[in-house]
């Protein structure tokens, strides 16, 4: 399939859709820019501040960025996606940046097909290779305001692997 398909009588060019604010992202806003009348499918990650790790209570996440980097790599991320899951119409990624509070989402990716499968495994691997390849830090903030930067285990860069 190419990167246009025919909508209603006109071509809808496929789009990646890349974004990196502090302020709150709106699920709704990532779900629509996915959406295609082509596509049965859109699959949905949404990561949010969870309020324990490893026993200690976390009471919000403080994400910084090398934005340039961020926007090349994920870029990437999209033709990867494109090449293995030809049928995948939109991509939409967005990360949250500064402060997050519990329960609050920190990234959202959309991604549609034609049919559920490719939405999915696209999703899960766009997760995953955002966490490996993107320069994006995250430090815990907890109860006690001790803080702690965290790596991420699939970041081939960070010495972890």
């Amino acid at each position: 399939m190419s990167s246009r398909e025919e909508v209603g009588g006109a071509m809808e060019p496929s789009r990646d859709l890349i974004g990196l604010s502090p302020e709150p992202l709106s699920i709704e806003r990532v779900y629509s820019s996915a959406v295609s009348p082509s596509c049965g499918a859109v699959a949905l990650f949404i990561g949010t501040t969870r309020e324990h790790f490893e026993g200690r209570r976390v009471i919000r996440l403080e994400y910084e960025a090398y934005e340039p980097m961020v926007q090349s790599e994920l870029s990437a991320v999209c033709r990867d996606i494109r090449a293995r899951w030809p049928m995948v119409k939109h991509i939409c990624i967005q990360h949250r940046l500064g402060l997050v509070p519990v329960a609050e989402a920190s990234v959202a990716i959309a991604i549609s097909s034609p049919h559920r499968c490719e939405a999915q495994e696209a999703v899960g691997y766009c997760i995953n290779a955002l966490k490996a390849s993107a320069p994006i830090w995250k430090k815990e903030v907890y109860e006690s305001e001790e803080s702690k930067w965290k790596e991420n285990p699939e970041c081939g860069w960070s010495g972890n692997s």
